[in-house]
């Protein structure tokens, strides 16, 4: 636990989080305990966020009892930071995919038959009001509207659940609900004014060169300078390309592109590795032809595993 603390406290320190933010999050994560058979979903996510702005605002938000909802494109770091800040907190984080065909049973519980009982099987919401964790509402905006109509008591100043046919649920004192969303992709709707108004609202920017080095660092400790650079700027490259309108989203892949290079530490070629963690996800012609070109800009045909890792 100490571990822990002085690992939070250091990573808070490296992204210049203000002194009293950091004393606050401490504070909590003291005031808070957490039962024993959820402990298993707090953890260090293998990527950590990169932002101190980002980081702030969602952090002072938080420790007011606010839920936060991230927007922004694709490639944001909107499931990053989730992680992150559930780590930071010391919360169980419960992720809750949305979809077209999200209803409130699957949010908050359905009747099932044990033992020759009608049980309520607990779902996701009500567990994480439960046990005061942090919920993960991923893409919020691609269920219909009136799925999510059953969280408005539970996210606003009631924090409650009503479940028919059972006791109100209050929330723990620490639980929170962070959603994202993705604009302009297909199937996501505008969300309707009185879910939105029970959101802090954080607008997520694009990637900056600073956070990119940081994450591949963080992932890849021995990765030479000038390889670094490289890949660096290809994202960038891939980045204003999509932003621009000249390729598709699916392009922008920034865990397709660690898992290229994690393929390239098993002595895969650079171009191959990149051709299935990125090229390969875009399905038109045309526009494999403009990545490759793209890509050979910056990484040349010549490289190896020796030009890209130490050792």
């Amino acid at each position: 636990m100490r571990e822990d603390k002085s690992l939070l406290i250091s990573y808070l320190e490296q992204q210049k989080m203000d002194n009293s933010l950091i004393y606050d999050i401490v504070e909590f994560r003291e005031k808070y305990d957490t039962a024993e058979e959820v402990q298993e979903r707090i953890y260090i996510p293998d990527m950590l966020f990169c932002g101190k702005d980002i980081l702030e605002m969602s952090a002072a938000a938080l420790l007011q009892g606010e839920n936060l909802l991230l927007s922004g494109a694709k490639a944001t770091g909107k499931n990053v930071l989730c992680e992150t800040l559930a780590w930071i907190f010391g919360r169980p984080s419960y992720d809750i995919s949305f979809h077209v065909n999200t209803d409130s049973a699957s949010l908050i519980g359905t009747d099932t038959f044990i033992h020759n009982e009608v049980r309520l099987r607990k779902g996701p919401v009500y567990q994480c009001a439960e046990f005061g964790g942090f919920g993960i509402l991923d893409e919020v905006n691609m269920a219909k509207n009136d799925a999510v109509s059953v969280l408005h008591a539970t996210l606003d100043h009631r924090r409650r659940i009503d479940v028919p046919g059972y006791a109100r649920v209050k929330l723990h004192p620490a639980t929170r609900f962070i959603g994202t969303m993705n604009y302009g992709y297909a199937g996501t709707k505008e969300l309707n004014e009185a879910l939105v108004s029970r959101f802090m609202v954080v607008d997520m920017p694009p990637l900056s060169e600073e956070t990119i080095r940081f994450l591949l660092k963080k992932h890849f400790a021995d990765v030479k300078e000038q390889a670094l650079k490289q890949f660096t700027g290809l994202f960038l490259d891939l980045q204003e390309k999509v932003y621009n309108g000249e390729a598709s989203a699916r392009s922008l892949d920034l865990r397709g592109l660690i898992a290229s290079m994690k393929a390239i530490r098993s002595n895969l070629s650079p171009l191959s590795a990149i051709r299935m963690g990125i090229v390969n996800k875009s399905f038109d012609v045309f526009e494999k032809e403009m990545l490759e070109d793209v890509i050979a800009t910056r990484i040349p045909s010549s490289w190896t595993r020796a030009e890209i890792f130490e050792g």
